[in-house]
């Protein structure tokens, strides 16, 4: 290291993201830092993923989870297509969903983490990092057996990080109440156990270490999560000294955007958003967006994938892609599923929420805004208008709450999640 604390070399830093959008734009983020640092920048990428990371000036090492489909597909397709078929599932209290839907995607997980080990180990054996950041929650044995410092990166809520003086993860409990939490745990036990159990057995066949308990991923030798301090766990369940929370990991772009001309004038600005998976359940877009149309306030609408479904009335404008982090600065409230990337970015900008949650942390993250007093949570298929409306109101007429975001943003923003990240992953691969 310098003198400064910075690399006396230029690095190669591997990054390993899960499809979503989501994670992968978290390590796009923290990896153009890297980048115009002068490291060499290369990212394992699931294969619906290629054409889309090398524009950003990174290396693409794509990689399939399962064989090739006949057809091209576009980035993270597999996932809009799971979550589109089993959206169902979503109306089910979360308890009842670990055995039909949360336990379905460990499988999937598990299944393509199997697969592409092969695929995994060349890649390294190619680009010879000296470091490899992976951002998922499944064990990719080939990337903590190379030989060089592995980094876990968490961009789910951070009760992904148990403990029992916290409710567990997936169930949308509140964190005041325990009276739900050994029944929630025992389910998960008794529906994920036999999957875990062989999943980590093949992992030490490859040569990795067995799994924890009821864990589908090892912590690394660095371990980042992405969580501002204001609205962590911290105080139930404290972590050790490799764990380092990033309040904010807003990817920086040079996209404009400027607002359409039929919004400037009316009620105030609102963006929805149900993110790139979410908005495949295009039944409950159009529910959603029917109950807005109903209110005298302006909307811009994250389409998704089945945008050519989706009609907007008046009031509100949209197409498949926004640049969200150039947005949300503009509204005045975020009506949101409760990804973690879109519920920190929210935060980043000091912007209160209305989260209608689908599917794995999206619960915990919908709760804790509601119990911290950020937000409001509603059900998003069971919601009446009136309760939707009046959610709109109270949170836009609470000038106290605003007051406390608008301060909460500036902090995390001085805070800096995106060169934090970096220099950690800096110190990690040159200890």
């Amino acid at each position: 290291m310098s003198p400064t604390g910075r690399p006396l070399r230029p690095l190669t830093i591997l990054f390993a993201p899960e499809s979503a959008y989501g994670p992968t734009n978290n390590c796009v983020g923290i990896g153009d830092v890297l980048r115009r640092r002068g490291h060499r920048v290369v990212f394992a990428a699931e294969a619906s993923w290629k054409g889309r990371l090398a524009p950003l000036g990174f290396e693409e090492e794509l990689v399939n989870l399962a064989p090739p489909p006949e057809q091209p597909q576009d980035a993270g397709q597999f996932w809009k297509d799971f979550i589109r078929d089993t959206a169902p599932e979503f109306r089910k209290p979360t308890i009842e969903q670990l055995g039909t839907w949360i336990k379905p995607v460990w499988e999937e997980l598990v299944s393509g983490a199997r697969y592409c080990e092969p695929q995994m180990k060349e890649i390294i054996d190619r680009v010879r990092p000296d470091v490899i950041v992976e951002d998922n929650v499944v064990c990719f044995p080939a990337l903590t057996t190379a030989g060089v410092p592995f980094v876990r990166v968490v961009s789910c809520n951070p009760l992904e990080m148990k403990g029992e003086r916290v409710p567990p993860p997936f169930s949308g409990y509140p964190a005041g109440d325990q009276s739900g939490w050994d029944e929630f745990r025992a389910e998960y036990d008794r529906t994920h156990r036999a999957l875990w159990s062989d999943f980590s057995t093949w992992v030490t066949e490859q040569g990795a270490r067995p799994l924890p308990d009821l864990e589908f991923v090892h912590e690394g030798d660095l371990n980042l999560y992405t969580y501002p301090e204001s609205a962590d766990y911290t105080d139930a369940r404290p972590l050790g000294p490799t764990w380092h929370r990033l309040d904010s990991s807003v990817r920086e772009t040079e996209e404009k955007f400027t607002l359409p001309p039929g919004l400037a004038d009316g009620g105030a600005l609102i963006y929805f958003s149900l993110g790139s998976l979410g908005s495949a359940d295009v039944d409950l877009m159009r529910r959603v967006i029917a109950s807005l149309a109903r209110t005298p306030h302006r909307y811009i609408v994250s389409k998704g994938p089945l945008h050519d479904e989706i009609e907007l009335p008046p009031n509100m404008w949209g197409t498949e892609f926004l640049p969200q982090t150039r947005i949300l600065p503009l509204v005045d409230l975020v009506i949101t599923h409760g990804g973690n990337n879109t519920i920190t970015e929210a935060l980043h900008f000091g912007k209160p929420m209305i989260v209608l949650p689908l599917f794995w942390d999206q619960y915990d993250n919908a709760q804790r805004m509601a119990e911290l007093g950020y937000g409001v949570r509603l059900d998003p298929y069971r919601f009446t208008d009136a309760q939707l409306h009046g959610a709109i109101g109270r949170l836009l007429s609470d000038m106290t709450l605003r007051r406390t975001l608008t301060e909460a943003g500036e902090t995390i923003r001085a805070r800096d999640g995106l060169r934090t990240a970096a220099d950690l992953i800096e110190r990690a691969a040159t200890a």
